[in-house]
């Protein structure tokens, strides 16, 4: 799928400097796949956050005109309370399934980054180890030795996908929507592409970061290549099956839509809205729900899918040789890193920090985020329709405002009420899938 729309979205706060982690937070150690929630390791120091509010989960929710939206659905969870919601589908005039199934864009790369180190984790793989030392020839010799984990911490200083191809119409792209391509095409396209020069490493490898794909589609190849298996095949047998996500697939080239789902439409050039809810992709392209993500990142922090030392990875952000945090290129995070492996770091006003990642598919903008220690977590995906993907989604910034706003309570010995103070939180979207 072409990356005009498979677009990744990722996680930022505006004007918040990048911090560490919620004091007192110890990583969770691993368990068994089969582990139920129950059991599962907790962290010593919980962060707290205002008791959940109705009311202003479901206003943040409700499209607005400048959304450019045509609906959303939306699952916020804190321990021992749960909220779901969804909006009426504008084109339709129906009301959306609060469970429906969507396309999960780049959310998908967390799954992908997560069998990796599963992969590592059994001695099959060695994140230190080069691509060129597991795949010969696959780089073109302009490009320095790339490891594993600079694959998939963002550091690999690789092309992105489709880089200098000519970008579609809008009209383009919706014709084109049941194009697919394996791991194979997309990397050969990008890198030795027969109608343009080819492009070359933007940076040294591990000396800075920039969100990127192109390494994504090399590990699911690696993926592939390591266990003789597809990565449907590996996502489903290591992911999919222990945690029971039945509502989650990987279509690979199947464009028919589980039901019940949430409608994804773009608009075209003549201003009409086009249901582009059956679509092609590539191998990684997977549907799911808000309650299959929700239990997919409270497994994978409470340590059920990895061990101790691997997960950690997934919250290591990526430093140079003094310590300090490398470079970050781009608009996403506060101009160093915040990326670890797969997630993506965003601060929080009061000094936690949210983990996560967000992703676009043609139709779709979504996001699933979490504190480590799970005190708060959130996922919601909108009915995007337009194709400019880098733009913010205001639904977004307004959901996770709602969470983080304590209720407006009365004032002791007065009629009146006390105003929660303002909160200046922002998520910013950007960058090719």
């Amino acid at each position: 799928m072409r990356s005009l729309y498979r677009r990744a979205a990722t996680l930022g706060l505006i004007g918040t400097a990048l911090i560490g982690l919620t004091a007192g937070a110890v990583a969770p150690t691993f368990a068994a796949s089969g582990t139920s929630v129950s059991t599962a390791t907790t962290v010593s120091t919980a962060t707290v956050f205002p008791p959940l509010d109705p009311t202003a989960l479901r206003s943040a929710i409700q499209t607005q005109p400048a959304d450019g939206t045509s609906g959303a659905i939306a699952r916020v969870g804190e321990p021992g309370q749960l909220w779901q919601g969804s909006t009426v589908d504008s084109q339709t005039g129906r009301k959306i399934p609060e469970n429906g199934h969507f396309h999960i864009g780049s959310i998908s790369k967390v799954f992908e980054t997560t069998v990796l180190l599963q992969l590592a984790a059994e001695g099959r793989v060695d994140l230190d180890r080069t691509v060129q030392y597991y795949m010969p020839g696959l780089l073109p010799d302009t490009f320095q030795p790339i490891t594993l984990r600079e694959l998939v911490n963002y550091t690999s200083g690789l092309p992105n996908v489709d880089e200098g191809k000519p970008a579609e119409s809008v009209d383009e792209t919706i014709a084109n929507r049941y194009d697919y391509r394996t791991f194979d095409e997309i990397i050969q396209t990008t890198l030795r592409p027969a109608d343009r020069p080819w492009p070359g490493p933007h940076f040294a490898p591990g000396s800075k970061q920039e969100y990127n794909s192109l390494g994504f589609r090399i590990a699911g190849k690696l993926i592939e290549q390591i266990t003789g298996h597809s990565f449907k095949e590996e996502v489903t047998e290591r992911i999919l099956k222990p945690l029971q996500l039945k509502q989650t697939t990987v279509p690979e080239d199947d464009p028919v839509m589980p039901r019940p789902y949430l409608h994804g439409y773009v608009t075209d050039s003549q201003g009409k809205a086009v249901d582009v809810s059956e679509q092609g992709g590539d191998p990684s392209n997977m549907i799911s729900t808000p309650e299959n993500l929700d239990r997919f990142i409270s497994a994978l922090f409470q340590g059920r899918l990895l061990p101790a030392a691997q997960l950690n990875e997934m919250f290591t952000l990526p430093k140079d040789n003094e310590g300090k945090l490398v470079p970050f290129i781009g608009s996403n995070c506060n101009k160093v890193a915040c990326f670890g492996a797969g997630l993506m770091s965003t601060p929080l006003p009061d000094g936690g920090v949210l983990w996560g990642k967000t992703g676009h598919d043609l139709g779709y903008a979504n996001g699933v985020f979490a504190t480590r220690d799970l005190s708060i977590r959130a996922v919601y995906s909108v009915s995007n329709m337009s194709l400019d993907f880098g733009a913010p989604t205001p639904l977004a910034n307004r959901l996770l405002t709602a969470v983080l706003t304590p209720r407006p309570r009365t004032a002791e010995g007065s009629g009146g009420t006390v105003a929660a103070r303002p909160l200046r939180v922002a998520l910013v979207d950007g960058n090719s899938r």
